[in-house]
């Protein structure tokens, strides 16, 4: 199977890799900054450019989409997989932070299910027979 854009993804995240390298040593830190977004930006940029100009055929359109619907998840789960070594290496603190937040959000949802629920919610859902 031939997956088009594969060559234009390509290209947006080395020149992504490359801007953040240059971004990070510019302000002084040793590591990437923003390359990932800046990949994005350029894919998005040059989708809309070359679809313009009429350079892009339906098929690669259809390519370019599929890969940058999957890049954001696959990127984000390799970064967010990074962040959690790091901050377990960096103490228990990164544990209870992150063990909290996850408390406070299963009681912000809780809340908002109870809140958000009204006297017509419910009473359009089939209720099972009485025997």
């Amino acid at each position: 199977m031939i997956i088009y854009g594969t060559a234009l993804l390509a290209f947006c995240h080395l020149a992504g890799l490359f801007l953040g390298d240059l971004l990070g040593a510019a302000i002084g830190a040793k590591t990437n900054v923003g390359g990932v977004g800046i990949a994005m930006l350029l894919l998005i940029g040059l989708k809309l450019h070359l679809h313009r100009r009429g350079w892009l055929p339906k098929e690669t359109e259809s390519g370019v989409a599929f890969w940058g619907a999957m890049y954001i998840p696959v990127v984000v789960a390799m970064a967010a997989n990074q962040n959690v070594v790091a901050a377990l290496k960096g103490g228990p603190v990164a544990l209870l932070s992150a063990v909290g937040a996850a408390a406070v959000c299963a009681v912000c949802i809780a809340v908002l299910a109870r809140v958000g629920r009204d006297a017509t919610t419910l009473a359009a859902l089939p209720r099972p027979e009485e025997n």
